[in-house]
C-alpha cells in the first residue's frame, strides 16, 4: 500500500494572532494548522459552551420533562449499547433523578432486538407501566415504534445526533442534525444532547421556583461532565470547540479526584493513572471496557459500573468488564486472522472495499474488526455476522473521503430491497441484509465505489505537523502536548523526522524498541507490532510521549510509520 507523507500548513494570519496572545510557539503553530482563527476558541470554562436554546425543539422537552417530574410520571430511557449510550443513560438517569423524576432505563439487547427504540421495545416500556419514553443515543429511525409507543398511551421524546432518516418520527425531538436546527456544533455526541436537555430543564424547573434548599437543591450538573468526556470520546465524534471544552471539563474533573467511582474503578482495573486523565486513555482503555458489555453482554453491566456509589460493587463490576474486554480481544484476534486472509486474496485484486463474512463470526465485535482492516488495508471494509432468521448484521468503517452512510443511502436507493436497516455517520455505518443477498451486496457496493472514490482517496495519507528541530526532542515537549485535549477531528500532533538507528530489540508480544538518533539528540522509540530489522536509517512519523515508568518519566517516541531513508 502506497503511502504519502504531507505536512499540514498553519494559517499564518492565525498563528501570528495566538502569538500575540501569548501562545507557545509550538502550539501556536499546531492550533492555526487545526483552524483555531482566534484566543477565544482555546477558552475552555464552561461559560464559553454554546447556549441550549438553539437546540430545536429543546424548550419543549423540557416541558414536558418538567410535566413528567411534577406529575411524578414514570419515564423509561432507551440507550444504545455503545459509551456513548451508556454515558448518556447514566447522565440522564443521575440528572433527572436530582430533579426528583421517577426514572428507569431499559437498553436494547443487541442480539435480540438488534439497535434503538423498536415496535417491541415500546410495547415492554407499556408493560413497565411506562407514560413517557426517552431515547438517548437513538431514536431517529423510529418513526414505526414512536407510532406504537403514542397507540400504548405513551409520549415520546428523542435526544440523538445520528443523521436522520427521510421519514422523521412525530414526536419531540432534540438533535442538532435534524432539519431547521440552528444548533452551531453539529458534533454534539448523544451524551452531550442529554446533558443540553438536563440544563434546558433545570433552567425551566428553577423558573418555575421548583428547587428549594431544604426539599431539592438545584443540581449541580458540571458533576455529570466526567461521564459526558467518556461519551464524547468514545464515540470518535469531533472535537469542536463546543466538545472541546465538554470534555476538557470532564478530565479536569477526573485528574481532581471528582469522578464517578466506576469510572475511577476502570482506571484502575486497565492500569492507568487518573491523575493524569488523558482523551486517549478513555478512547483505548476506558471507552473498550464498557464497550465489551455492549458486545458479549448486556451494557446494563457497564450503565451499572457507572451509576454506582459504592466502591466494592463498582470494583466488581469494573473487574467484570475487564474480563469481557479479555474475551473481546480473544474474539476479535481470532475473527482478525480470518478476515485478513481473505482480504489479502482480495487486494490482491485490486478491489475498492472489504466486504467480509464468517458464519462463525459474533456480531459484537464485527465493528471492530472492520476498523481494523480499513486501518490495515485502507479501503472502506463491512464486516458482517449472523443476525439470525436469515439476516446478517454488517458493521462498516470508512477511509476519509467516503461518506459511508450516504453511500449506503444512495446503494439502498438503487437496490431497493437489498439493504433492509442502516444507519451511522460519514465514518462508521451499520447495516443489516439477508444472508442470501450477500454476493449481491459484493458486487453492489464494489460498482458504486468505483464511481466515488478516486486514487487520491485510496491513497493513504499521513497528515504530520512538520519535523521538530532536535532541541525541540524533549521530555517537556511531550508534557505540554500531553496537557491539551486532542482527538477526532482536532488531531494529536504526530511529526516526521529523520533518523539514525543505533540499536533495537523484541519487547513484549511482538513489539519493537530502539535508540534513535536525530543531530545528537538521542530517544527511545516504540514500534508497535513491528518485528521486521530496521535499516540503518530511517523516515518515520511519529507522536512524542511523556512514558511514565517506575515512577519515572521520560521522553518516549510512539512511530506511526516507518521506511528506508
Amino acid at each position: 500500500m502506497h503511502t504519502v507523507i504531507r505536512t499540514r500548513q498553519p494559517d499564518a494570519q492565525a498563528e501570528q494572532t495566538l502569538l500575540n496572545a501569548g501562545t507557545p510557539p509550538l502550539l501556536a503553530r499546531l492550533f492555526a494548522a487545526r483552524n483555531v482563527r482566534s484566543p477565544e476558541e482555546l477558552y475552555t470554562n464552561l461559560g464559553s459552551l454554546l447556549p441550549f436554546q438553539s437546540l430545536k425543539n429543546i424548550e419543549a422537552a423540557a416541558k414536558r420533562l418538567a410535566q413528567a417530574i411534577r406529575n411524578q410520571e414514570r419515564i423509561l430511557i432507551i440507550a444504545d449499547y455503545d459509551v456513548d449510550g451508556a454515558t448518556a443513560c447514566t447522565v440522564g438517569i443521575l440528572g433527572l433523578r436530582r430533579m426528583g423524576a421517577v426514572v428507569d432505563f431499559l437498553v436494547p439487547d443487541r442480539f435480540k432486538h438488534g439497535y434503538g427504540l423498536t415496535a417491541h421495545l415500546a410495547e415492554v416500556a407499556a408493560q413497565r407501566g411506562t407514560q413517557l419514553l426517552l431515547t438517548v443515543d437513538n431514536g431517529m429511525s423510529s418513526a414505526a415504534a414512536v407510532e406504537r409507543a403514542k397507540e400504548l398511551g405513551m409520549d415520546v421524546i428523542i435526544t440523538d445526533h445520528h443523521l436522520p432518516a427521510d421519514n422523521l418520527p412525530n414526536c419531540i425531538i432534540v438533535n442538532p442534525n435534524q432539519p431547521g436546527c440552528g444548533f452551531a456544533s453539529k458534533n454534539l455526541a448523544g451524551v452531550g444532547v442529554i446533558f443540553y436537555v438536563l440544563t434546558a430543564l433545570r433552567a425551566h424547573l428553577r423558573a418555575q421556583q421548583w428547587f428549594a434548599p431544604n426539599r431539592l437543591p438545584e443540581p449541580n450538573l458540571a458533576d455529570l461532565l466526567d461521564l459526558v468526556a467518556l461519551g464524547t470520546v468514545a464515540d470518535v465524534v469531533p472535537l469542536d470547540h463546543n466538545n472541546r471544552i465538554l470534555v476538557t471539563q470532564g478530565i479536569n474533573r477526573m485528574r481532581a479526584g471528582k469522578t464517578r467511582i466506576g469510572i475511577r474503578s476502570l482506571f484502575q482495573v486497565a492500569k492507568r493513572d487518573i491523575r493524569e486523565a488523558k482523551p486517549f486513555d478513555l478512547g483505548f482503555a476506558i471507552g473498550p471496557r464498557i464497550n465489551a458489555a455492549g458486545r458479549l453482554d448486556k451494557m446494563d453491566i457497564g450503565i451499572a459500573c457507572l451509576l454506582s456509589s459504592e466502591p466494592g460493587e463498582a470494583s466488581a463490576l469494573a473487574e467484570q468488564l475487564n474480563e469481557l474486554n479479555r474475551a473481546r480481544q480473544d474474539i476479535e484476534q481470532s475473527m482478525l486472522q480470518e478476515a485478513v486472509a481473505a482480504a489479502d486474496q482480495i487486494i490482491v485484486g485490486n478491489s475498492l472495499s472489504i466486504t467480509a463474512f464468517h458464519a462463525g463470526w459474533h456480531q459484537g465485535v464485527i465493528g471492530i474488526v472492520a476498523g481494523r482492516l480499513k486501518d490495515r488495508f485502507h479501503r472502506p471494509a463491512i464486516v458482517f455476522a449472523p443476525a439470525g432468521n436469515g439476516e446478517l448484521r454488517g458493521s462498516g468503517r470508512s477511509i476519509p473521503g467516503l461518506h459511508l452512510r450516504d453511500a449506503i443511502d444512495l446503494l439502498s436507493k438503487r437496490h431497493p430491497n437489498l439493504v433492509l436497516q442502516f444507519g451511522g455517520h460519514a465514518m462508521a455505518a451499520g447495516l443489516s441484509i439477508r444472508e442470501a443477498a450477500f454476493p449481491t451486496f459484493q458486487v453492489a457496493f464494489e460498482t458504486l465505489l468505483a464511481e466515488l472514490l478516486d486514487q487520491d482517496t485510496l491513497t493513504r495519507t499521513l497528515l504530520t505537523d512538520g519535523s521538530l528541530k532536535p532541541d525541540e526532542l524533549s521530555l517537556q515537549t511531550a508534557e505540554t502536548l500531553a496537557k491539551q485535549v486532542w482527538g477526532h477531528g482536532f488531531q494529536p500532533p504526530s511529526f516526521h523526522n529523520q533518523f539514525e538507528v543505533l540499536w533495537q530489540r523484541i519487547v513484549g508480544n511482538g513489539h519493537k524498541k530502539a535508540g534513535l538518533n536525530c543531530g545528537g539528540q538521542v530517544v527511545e522509540a516504540m514500534f508497535f507490532r513491528c518485528t521486521e530489522e530496521l535499516p540503518a536509517k530511517i523516515r518515520t512519523v511519529y507522536r512524542p510521549v511523556a512514558n511514565q515508568w517506575r515512577n519515572q518519566c521520560e521522553l518516549q517516541l510512539y512511530i506511526e510509520h516507518w521506511e528506508a531513508a
